[in-house]
């Protein structure tokens, strides 16, 4: 359908996606309803419904939509971070700061699937999101001669996003600097 859209009609579909995306960070996907994405998208219900024919349709487009950027945004910030330890805790570094930024709720892949209590695409979704994430890890590993950077870069999701969990729940970004630490202190033994 995107190739088929004007300017305006992408721009809409933007708009609707860009208000549900903050309203479910927000408030979570229960909490909000179509009539309010609407309302802060300045677009119609019918326009809603013309691009996400169900609420579920744009909680999947919305996770989709976000878990691209986050991943394009890390594979961008620390492409160019130097070969080594260095290169892997530069994502920490990137994660430390978003972490730390006003409005931080956690992890919105995490925060929906709990929401939705797993359902079937956005688990999927879900699981896609997190396979990209041990990849980059995977590749910032590259070269540091590992007998088996899957694993490493398993545990070091499990650092990045039980920080965000601990993060939003304490509200204070201090889980941050501990996942680096222990995963400076991982990558010095592996």
């Amino acid at each position: 359908m995107a190739e088929t859209m004007t300017a305006g009609q992408a721009a809409t579909r933007a708009r609707i996606l860009g208000a549900a995306a903050d309203l479910f960070y927000e408030r979570g996907v229960h909490a909000v309803g179509v009539n309010e994405i609407a309302a802060r998208a300045s677009a119609s219900k019918l326009s809603l419904y013309r691009y996400f024919p169900s609420k579920e349709l744009l909680v999947q487009a919305m996770l989709t939509e976000y878990s691209d950027r986050i991943h394009a945004w890390l594979d961008r910030e620390t492409a160019s971070a130097p070969p080594g330890p260095e290169r892997v805790l530069s994502v920490f570094d990137l994660l430390i700061d978003w972490f730390a930024r006003p409005g931080y709720h956690g992890c919105a892949v995490v925060n929906t699937v709990t929401d939705t209590r797993a359902s079937g695409e956005v688990a999927a979704i879900a699981r896609r999101h997190l396979v990209r994430y041990r990849a980059l890890l995977e590749d910032r590993l590259d070269g540091l001669g590992l007998a088996d950077p899957a694993a490493v870069a398993r545990q070091l999701l499990l650092l990045i996003e039980g920080a965000s969990v601990v993060t939003a729940i304490d509200g204070t970004p201090a889980a941050g600097q501990d996942a680096r630490d222990a995963a400076r202190r991982l990558l010095a033994r592996a």
